[in-house]
């Protein structure tokens, strides 16, 4: 004939599989499931999140590009012997390819 396990034993047990069941509840794993099943679900929020990404990416590199451009022309500006022409022509070279 065998014991049950100790009311302790079986007390710590229940508490761990409460745990348990907090922890991928709150890592919402019947959603990632869900998303996982859905193809054409994953492929639209997957499309969408490039073209957010996409968009960023292009106005943060013109935002990056102007400021570059303005910083060099204010270096233009402070007539520097040997680097006052290198970025004079710089900046002349980019402003012929603006226009």
């Amino acid at each position: 004939m065998t014991k049950w396990p100790q009311r302790g034993l079986y007390a710590r047990l229940l508490q761990q599989i409460d745990h348990l069941n907090r922890m991928l509840e709150r890592a919402n794993l019947v959603e990632y499931m869900q998303l996982i099943q859905s193809p054409r679900r994953m492929f639209f929020l997957n499309f969408f999140a490039g073209v957010a990404r996409g968009f960023g990416i292009a106005v943060g590199f013109t935002i990056i590009g102007a400021l570059f451009v303005y910083l060099l022309t204010r270096l233009a500006s402070l007539n520097l012997p040997i680097i006052g022409e290198f970025i004079a022509q710089l900046v002349r070279i980019v402003e012929q390819q603006l226009r």
